[in-house]
């Protein structure tokens, strides 16, 4: 059974109240999101950035343990049939408090001096960001709506996508790319890696089996 049978009231009710609050939480990733790579190609100033990224951070945490709260609560209500739904939001919301983590740390990076304005391939650098927010609104809509088919084309864009931070990465690592601030732009490579990474394992709940959750941001040879 795919774990989207779980989420679509095929094997009880859909917890509506918890998907609310998912669908919240998505939405303040995006911005956080948004806000950090604004303030790392030049367009905010970082330090009112910073705390308004803070403050939708924390109420993210705050909604992932309210939501945890309302599973257990509904796991005692309604017993064992509804474990795997409970497994599966637990799982889901833990990828998508990660996220906010690494917006924080892309805005560290900048509150540490870097800008990427001063970079000889900017614009590549705001192709890549609007991407990335783009791909998180649209992964939120998709999970929302378990569209699997659109799941599948958002996971297909995802490996490409992190495919494509490895290779980046990679390139600075052997000095191939010679631009400045190479620690910095690995950085950042690295954690937009990961935001990639947790959205494609949410996308995995609309179309894999229960086991086969979090597997999706494993790199091909690594996965069991």
């Amino acid at each position: 059974m795919k774990s989207s049978d779980f989420l679509t009231g095929r094997s009880g009710a859909r917890i509506e109240a918890i998907e609310t609050k998912v669908k919240k939480m998505l939405e303040r990733d995006r911005h956080e999101v948004d806000l950090a790579m604004s303030v790392l190609l030049g367009d905010l100033a970082p330090k009112s950035a910073n705390d308004e990224l803070r403050l939708s951070d924390r109420k993210v945490n705050e909604a992932e343990r309210e939501i945890r709260r309302r599973l257990v609560v509904h796991t005692s209500v309604f017993g064992t049939i509804e474990i795997p739904s409970v497994l599966l939001y637990m799982s889901i919301v833990k990828d998508i408090e990660r996220v906010g983590d690494y917006a924080k740390n892309l805005i560290d990076l900048a509150l540490d001096g870097v800008n990427l304005q001063r970079a000889p391939d900017l614009s590549d650098w705001r192709t890549l960001s609007e991407e990335v927010s783009t791909f998180i609104g649209e992964s939120t809509e998709v999970f929302h709506k378990r569209d699997t088919d659109r799941a599948r084309t958002l996971m297909a864009q995802g490996a490409r996508l992190l495919k494509l931070f490895d290779s980046s990465v990679s390139a600075l690592v052997k000095g191939e790319d010679t631009d400045p601030s190479p620690v910095a732009r690995a950085l950042a490579l690295r954690y937009l890696k990961r935001v990639v990474a947790h959205l494609v394992n949410i996308l995995t709940a609309v179309v894999m089996p229960l086991d086969r959750l979090d597997y999706f941001d494993e790199n091909p040879r690594d996965r069991a």
